[in-house]
C-alpha cells in the first residue's frame, strides 16, 4: 500500500549525508516530494516528505549516514494542505534590529498566532554573534515564512509597523513571489538617503540664506506650496553662490550608515543602480564616482561665469518625474516592473516607492512611513540587502 511519511534525520553534519539518503531512498523506489535541511551549530536537521510502498530500514539508513531517524506517518489533510501551499504565495517577515529587546520574539509570535498565521519557516540573515549582542551597524535579522488564509497584508503591516516603533526594531512584510530573488534595478533617492545633509541646506547656509530656505522647505512640508514652486523659490535665493562652495561641500558630504556595504554587494549580486534625486547633478554625479552608480538624474545648476545663477536646467525632477525615470530605466533595460526596487526617505519619493515593484521608505518623515509597503528606521542602508532575501556575508568580508 502506498504509503507518505515525513522522514527526519538529526545528528552531526559531515559530507555526503544528503547524497547517500537520497540514493538509499532511489534504489528502494521510494519517491521525494520534498526536501529541506539545515545545520545548526554542526548539528544537522534533514526532513523529507516520501512516498512509496516499502519504507527502507531505518537502521541501514542511520548506519550510513550516521544520523537519527524516525518516520511520521501524514495523513490526507495534512498532504492536501501541503499541496496547496505551492499554489498560494506566503509572506515573508523580516525583523531587524540593533539587538533583540527581552520578550520580543513572545509577542512577534502572539502577533503571527493572532492573525491565523503558521511560521513555516524561520532562519536568521545576520550574523554568528548572540541575538542580545548590540551591534548597532550589522544588526540582527530573523526572517519569517508565514502562511494562512484571508490575509490582509496592508492591515498587517500596519499593525507590525507600530509594533516595531513601540519596540524600536523594524518589522517589514513582503509577499512571497518569485520576483523576491529576481530584482534587477535599485534606484535611490539622494539627500537624506544617500547622503546624510538635505544639499539644498548646506548651500543656503554658507549663502548667508538658511532660514528663508528653511522656511520654505517647512510651507512646502505642510502642502501649502507644491515641489517645483518651492525648489524655484529656494532656487532663486541661492543667486551669486560661488561655485567653489559646492566642491567644498561635495567633499564635506557624510554618507549614509551602510552605503559602501550595499553598493558593493549589489555590484557583486548584478544589480543596477540609479540615483533619481530632486537635488543637483553635481553632488550626484560625486556619489556616483565614488560609487559607482550607473546612472544619476537630478537637477543640473546653471552656473555662469562661476557663479550660481539660481536657475536649473528643465525639467525639474520631481516626484512625478522620478516614478516616470524608474519606469523608462527599467524598459530601456528590458526589466520588469517587479523586479525594479526604490529608495527614499520624503513626501518627494512615494510615487516612485509606489511605482516599483518594492518600495521602501528609509530613515523617512512619519508620512511616507505610514503610506510606504516598507519601512527601515532602525539599521543602515545595506538593511535592504535583508528585504532582498541576502545574508550578512558581505558585512563579514567587508
Amino acid at each position: 500500500m502506498n504509503q507518505r511519511l515525513l522522514l527526519r534525520a538529526t545528528g552531526p553534519a559531515r559530507a555526503n549525508q544528503l547524497a547517500t539518503l537520497s540514493q538509499t531512498l532511489d534504489d528502494s523506489g521510494i519517491q521525494l516530494l520534498d526536501i529541506d535541511q539545515r545545520v545548526t551549530l554542526g548539528q544537522a536537521v534533514l526532513e523529507a516528505l516520501i512516498e512509496g510502498d516499502e519504507m527502507p530500514s531505518l537502521q541501514a539508513v542511520s548506519d550510513a549516514t550516521g544520523l537519527e531517524l524516525s518516520l511520521h506517518e501524514i495523513d490526507q489533510a495534512t498532504y492536501e494542505y501541503w499541496e496547496g501551499r505551492h499554489q498560494v504565495s506566503g509572506l515573508i517577515m523580516t525583523l531587524m534590529a540593533a539587538q533583540l529587546p527581552a520578550g520580543l520574539l513572545a509577542q512577534v509570535d502572539r502577533w503571527i498566532g493572532k492573525q491565523g498565521l503558521v511560521i513555516e519557516r524561520m532562519q536568521r540573515l545576520s550574523g554568528s554573534f548572540s541575538l542580545i549582542e548590540r551591534v548597532p551597524v550589522e544588526g540582527v535579522c530573523l526572517e519569517y515564512h508565514l502562511r494562512g488564509e484571508a490575509m490582509d497584508i496592508d492591515v498587517f503591516r500596519q499593525e507590525l509597523l507600530a509594533l516595531g516603533a513601540e519596540q524600536g526594531v523594524d518589522i517589514v512584510l513582503q509577499e512571497d513571489s518569485p520576483w523576491r530573488h529576481q530584482r534587477r534595478l535599485i534606484c535611490f533617492d539622494m539627500d537624506s538617503t544617500l547622503i546624510k545633509a538635505e544639499v539644498i541646506d548646506e548651500l543656503a547656509r554658507r549663502h548667508g540664506v538658511y532660514e528663508a530656505v528653511a522656511a520654505i522647505t517647512e510651507r512646502a512640508m505642510r502642502g501649502e506650496i507644491d515641489f517645483q514652486q518651492s525648489f524655484r523659490e529656494r532656487m532663486a535665493m541661492l543667486n551669486g553662490l560661488s561655485e567653489s562652495v559646492l566642491e567644498e561641500v561635495a567633499d564635506g558630504l557624510e554618507l549614509m550608515d551602510g552605503l559602501e556595504c550595499l553598493m558593493a554587494s549589489l555590484k557583486r549580486l548584478g544589480y543596477r543602480t540609479a540615483i533619481l534625486s530632486g537635488g543637483f547633478t553635481y553632488f550626484a554625479r560625486y556619489l556616483q564616482k565614488r560609487l559607482g552608480f550607473d546612472e544619476v538624474h537630478a537637477n543640473e545648476l546653471v552656473i555662469e561665469n562661476g557663479i550660481v545663477t539660481g536657475e536649473v536646467h528643465l525639467p525639474i525632477v520631481d516626484a512625478e518625474r522620478k516614478a516616470v525615470l524608474l519606469r523608462e530605466i527599467a524598459e530601456r533595460h528590458g526589466i520588469a516592473p517587479e523586479q525594479t526596487v526604490a529608495v527614499g526617505d520624503g513626501a518627494n519619493d512615494l510615487k516612485m516607492l509606489a511605482e516599483a515593484g518594492l518600495g521602501v521608505a528609509f530613515h523617512a518623515k512619519p508620512l511616507v512611513r505610514q503610506k510606504a509597503r516598507m519601512s527601515l528606521s532602525v539599521l543602515g542602508l545595506d538593511a535592504i540587502l535583508y528585504l532582498l532575501g541576502h545574508d550578512a556575508h558581505c558585512r563579514m568580508q567587508g
